[in-house]
C-alpha cells in the first residue's frame, strides 16, 4: 500500500500517532513497529534508510524473536538511546511508541524477571546489572509514550534510582520466600519447622513493594509480571501476598486488558483454590472489586466465573452474581454474557473444559482495535 513513498509512510505514522492519542489503544504502537519491520523485511531502502527508529526497532525486534537480550545487543540499544542529539529529541516519541507495543512491554518485563531470578541464584544486586538497568530504562520510556506524545515534550523519563535500590530488592525478597516455601514443601514433614517457615515467609509484602507499586509505572509492571509468575506456578501463598497490592498500582495498569487476560487465564487453572474463602477474598474483594467500575474488568470477571463457579462457596457465588449484574451503561455483549452465565449456573450445567495450559506469558494474539 505504501510502496516506496516516504510521504505516504510519514502520513500513515501521523495517523497512528493521532489514533493512539485519541484512543490510548496500545495496539496502534504494535502497528507502528510492525509496519517498519515489514518494510525492513521487504528491503524498502527508500523508507527504512530515513526512519531514525529503524536500527533500534530492528535490534529490539531481534531480541523479542530470540527471547533474549545479550550484552552485545544491549550495548547497541543503549548506544542508540545515548546518541540522540540535541534538536533531534522528537525521535523519542516514535521510540516510546515502539517500546509501548505490548509485545515489547512483555519482553522487557519477562526479561527483567529472568535477570532478577539470576541475581538471586548468584547473590547479585540489581544496581550492578547493566542489562537490567537498560531494560528498566526502556520500560520507563515505553510506559511514558502517551504522555510524551500528548504533551509534545520529548524528554526521556528519568528512572527512579530507588526502584532499583529499594523496590527490586524488596521484590526479590518475596521471590526468595517463594523458593523457601517450595523447598520446605518437598522436605519430610516436621510440623514445627513448617510452622516457622510459613510464619517467616508468608507475611504481608514489604512496605517498599506496596509504596513503589503505587508511585512508579516501572515498579507496577514488574510487580504485575511477578504476580503472573506466581500464578503460573500455582503458588497460592505467593499470589495472595502480592495481588491485593496491584489494586492501587500506578495509573490502574493492573486493570488493563493485556494483564487481565494473562491473569484470568492462569486463575482458571487454579480453579480448585476458589473453594477456599481466604483465596476468594484476595482475588475478588481485594483486587477485582477495586476495578469493577471499568467495563473490561466486569467482562474478565464474568469470564473467570464461567470456568470456576462450581468450586465457589454458595454464599460467595450468590454475592458475585448480584455484584456483577450489568447496568444500562454496559454494552449488549456484556448483558448477553451475564445472562448466559446465569442460565448456565441455574441449569447446573457442567462448566466448559478448561483450555489446555500454555505459556500465558507470551502474547498469543492481538485483538483488533475498536472502531472510532
Amino acid at each position: 500500500m505504501i510502496g516506496n513513498s516516504v510521504k505516504l509512510y510519514d502520513m500513515v505514522l501521523q495517523f497512528l500517532r493521532t489514533l493512539f492519542l485519541r484512543t490510548r489503544n496500545v495496539h496502534y504502537c504494535t502497528l507502528r513497529a510492525e509496519l517498519l519491520m515489514a518494510l525492513h523485511d521487504l528491503e524498502v531502502q527508500d523508507i527504512i534508510s530515513v526512519d531514525p527508529c529503524h536500527k533500534f526497532t530492528w535490534c529490539l525486534d531481534a531480541c523479542i524473536r530470540e527471547k533474549n537480550v545479550d550484552i552485545k545487543r544491549s550495548r547497541e540499544l543503549q548506544g542508540f538511546l545515548d546518541s540522540i542529539k540535541r534538536g533531534h529529541e522528537q525521535v523519542l516519541g516514535d521510540l516510546s511508541m515502539t517500546l509501548c507495543d505490548p509485545y515489547a512491554i512483555n519482553f522487557l518485563a519477562t526479561s527483567a524477571m529472568k535477570i532478577l531470578q539470576h541475581l538471586i541464584n548468584n547473590d547479585g544486586m540489581p544496581r550492578d546489572n547493566t542489562v537490567l538497568i537498560l531494560l528498566l530504562r526502556m520500560l520507563a520510556l515505553g510506559l511514558s509514550a502517551w504522555v510524551m506524545i500528548d504533551s509534545q515534550e520529548f524528554k526521556e523519563p528519568k528512572l527512579d534510582s530507588q526502584v532499583v535500590t529499594k523496590f527490586l530488592p524488596a521484590l526479590m525478597s518475596l521471590m526468595v520466600d517463594d523458593q523457601v516455601r517450595s523447598l520446605n514443601a518437598k522436605l519430610p514433614p516436621d510440623e514445627r519447622e513448617s510452622a516457622i517457615t510459613i510464619i517467616e515467609h508468608s507475611g504481608p509484602p514489604p512496605d517498599a513493594c506496596q509504596a513503589y507499586v503505587q508511585e512508579s509505572s516501572v515498579a507496577s509492571i514488574v510487580a504485575m509480571y511477578y504476580t503472573l509468575h506466581t500464578a503460573k506456578h500455582k503458588d497460592r501463598v505467593g499470589l495472595m501476598r502480592v495481588l491485593g497490592t496491584l489494586a492501587n498500582c500506578d495509573s490502574d495498569r493492573a486493570f488493563e486488558d493485556p494483564f487481565l487476560h494473562f491473569l484470568v487465564s492462569l486463575l482458571i487453572h487454579m480453579s480448585e483454590e476458589f473453594a477456599a474463602e481466604d483465596f476468594c477474598t484476595v482475588i475478588f474483594d481485594e483486587f477485582f472489586y477495586a476495578g469493577l467500575n471499568r467495563e473490561n474488568v466486569l467482562r474478565h470477571m464474568l469470564k473467570l466465573l464461567w470456568y470456576v463457579y462450581p468450586k465457589l462457596p454458595s454464599a460467595r457465588l450468590h454475592t458475585l452474581i448480584k455484584v456483577l449484574q450489568p447496568t444500562s451503561q454496559h454494552n449488549e455483549a456484556v448483558h448477553l454474557l451475564y445472562e448466559t452465565l446465569q442460565d448456565k449456573i441455574g441449569s447446573q450445567q457442567e462448566p466448559p473444559v478448561i483450555p489446555e495450559n500454555t505459556d500465558y506469558l507470551e502474547l498469543m494474539s492481538v485483538p483488533t482495535p475498536a472502531p472510532l
